[in-house]
């Protein structure tokens, strides 16, 4: 187990003070029969032969977001909107995450309203930066925080409202154990964060008791 863990600290020295040198995929699969064996099972058992790799391709999905640039689905955007200015929402994206302090997930629903300035975005690109800033270990503030700066940046609508609801197993796998508690963020800029007639007016989009 040392020499794993030395061989993947050794990997990890950073190239430079942003960029670390990433393990391979042989190291990588060493690391997950280290801990098979550190939780008291024989990864040399016929179930869990091919564990290590499954668990290597499963965290390519997973944690796929590292490797795509939310930015680049927002740059193309629409101007014929027939004059439309008011607001525009994505109720409902669903999304999971992992907790970057347990590596466990946080499960649930984004809601997006934008005000548009000069053009719109096609509406599956929100869902895009969505699931790419949660497909990295996240705290649900900062990825809150993450989708809303990336959409302000490219798209600098009149306002931005993002509202994130999970429930994290952290909370119900371990420690305090609490099944059903869900966690909410949000991030407001523009109009919503100026004008709580309009935080108000996005509150009651997303229960679906508004227009």
């Amino acid at each position: 187990m040392d020499a794993v863990l030395k061989t993947v600290g050794k990997k990890l020295e950073r190239k430079s003070q942003d960029e670390l040198v990433r393990p391979s995929r042989a190291e990588a699969e060493a690391a997950v029969r280290t801990l098979l064996a550190w939780t008291g099972d024989d990864p040399d058992r016929e179930g869990l032969l091919d564990t290590p790799k499954r668990v290597v391709k499963a965290y390519e999905q997973l944690f796929g977001g590292y490797f795509e640039d939310p930015k680049a689905h927002l740059e193309r955007t629409f101007e014929d909107v027939g004059g439309y200015q008011d607001i525009v929402m994505v109720r409902g994206i669903p999304f999971h995450s992992h907790c970057e302090h347990h590596m466990l997930p946080f499960i649930g629903t984004a809601h997006i309203a934008y005000y548009p300035a000069e053009g719109v975005v096609g509406l599956s690109k929100l869902a895009r930066v969505v699931d790419i800033f949660s497909k990295r270990l996240q705290t649900q503030e900062n990825l809150t925080a993450q989708i809303a700066s990336a959409i302000d940046d490219e798209l600098a609508p009149r306002g931005l409202a993002v509202m994130m609801e999970a429930e994290h197993q952290c909370m119900t796998m371990r420690g305090v154990q609490k099944p059903g508690v869900s966690t909410i963020t949000t991030q407001f800029t523009g109009v919503f964060q100026d004008e709580p007639a309009e935080q108000a007016k996005f509150m009651s989009l997303v229960r679906g008791t508004g227009l």
